[in-house]
């Protein structure tokens, strides 16, 4: 798979996990994403609102970006890494 295919399927990737967020939400992801920020995956509980993950540019630190569209740098899980 040559890098142009990769970067379309990624666009369409992150298209379709941005569906799941809100105004605010898309909001603050556009301001954090000059930094270097980038949603990975929306985890879906049931029963439950999504919950948006970003990794930070060096995919060192995660957060969750809360409905009302704060990020919140101390969600009560962890990720396996």
């Amino acid at each position: 798979m040559s890098d142009k295919e990769r970067r379309r399927n990624s666009t369409q990737y992150q298209t379709a996990l941005q569906r799941d967020l809100n105004e605010a939400q898309k909001m603050t992801l556009a301001a954090l994403t000059p930094f270097g920020w980038e949603l990975k995956f929306v985890r879906k509980p049931m029963f439950q609102a999504a919950v948006p993950v970003v990794f930070d540019g060096d995919r060192k630190k995660f957060a969750v970006l809360e409905a009302d569209g704060t990020l919140n740098e101390t969600p009560d899980f962890t990720i396996r890494g």
